[in-house]
């Protein structure tokens, strides 16, 4: 019995298809990528993003929200402050306890 040879080990590939990313998430990737030539042209101001390209902007987030609503209708945009560096954002939520 040869106790130098060591047992062969199979080796394998494994490929991971990609993640597919939601509409509201592409939107927030474009705004992002879009972020620092947004920094020079709209500083401040809040943008609606749809289909990766800024539609609208303005400077109350609640009246962009509602033009840019009747503009596109219900489907996911992304609005975002163009500020560096982004705010966090804080969701508050609650915890279920259950016996």
């Amino acid at each position: 019995m040869n106790r130098n040879k060591t047992p062969e080990q199979t080796t394998f590939q494994v490929i991971l298809p990609e993640p597919v990313l939601t509409k509201g998430q592409r939107e927030y990737q474009a705004f992002l990528r879009l972020l620092p030539s947004l920094l020079t042209t709209h500083q401040g101001k809040y943008v609606a993003v749809h289909e990766g390209e800024v539609i609208d902007s303005d400077d109350n987030d609640i009246a962009l929200s509602l033009r840019v609503r009747r503009q596109v209708g219900l489907m996911p945009i992304h609005i975002g402050i163009v500020v560096y560096p982004q705010p966090v954002a804080r969701i508050p939520h609650y915890r279920e306890y259950r016996s």
